[in-house]
């Protein structure tokens, strides 16, 4: 299992990227991540909405209202100017990242 800390800090990079693809509402990006993590990630309403509202008030996501086929109104929200900076931003940092474990654990044979 995928520790909360670590969850709580892609929260962001990975709320970003998704918007980023198109818009979307809660329960979809829930769903998205997922099957993007083939289960592994299992995002609740507690979780997920909590930062959608602090991106939003940031500045980094815009939301509407609308009405589906079925007639239930949902909240889209998609990302800013300022959000697709934000995510440029995090995309360098994860990406420095991923490349200091990598070299590490290529480095320590007795990890993998």
């Amino acid at each position: 299992m995928i520790s909360k800390e670590l969850v709580g800090a892609s929260s962001i990079p990975i709320i970003l990227s998704i918007l980023a693809e198109k818009e979307s509402y809660g329960y979809e990006i829930i769903q998205r991540v997922k099957e993007l993590s083939n289960g592994k990630i299992e995002w609740g309403d507690g979780t997920l909405y909590p930062v959608l509202h602090k991106l939003e008030k940031k500045g980094l996501l815009r939301s509407d209202w609308k009405t589906a086929e079925s007639g239930r109104r949902r909240k889209y929200y998609r990302i800013s100017n300022d959000g697709k900076r934000e995510l440029a931003t995090e995309h360098e940092n994860w990406t420095i990242i991923n490349e200091v474990i990598q070299k590490l654990w290529k480095a320590n044979p007795s990890l993998a």
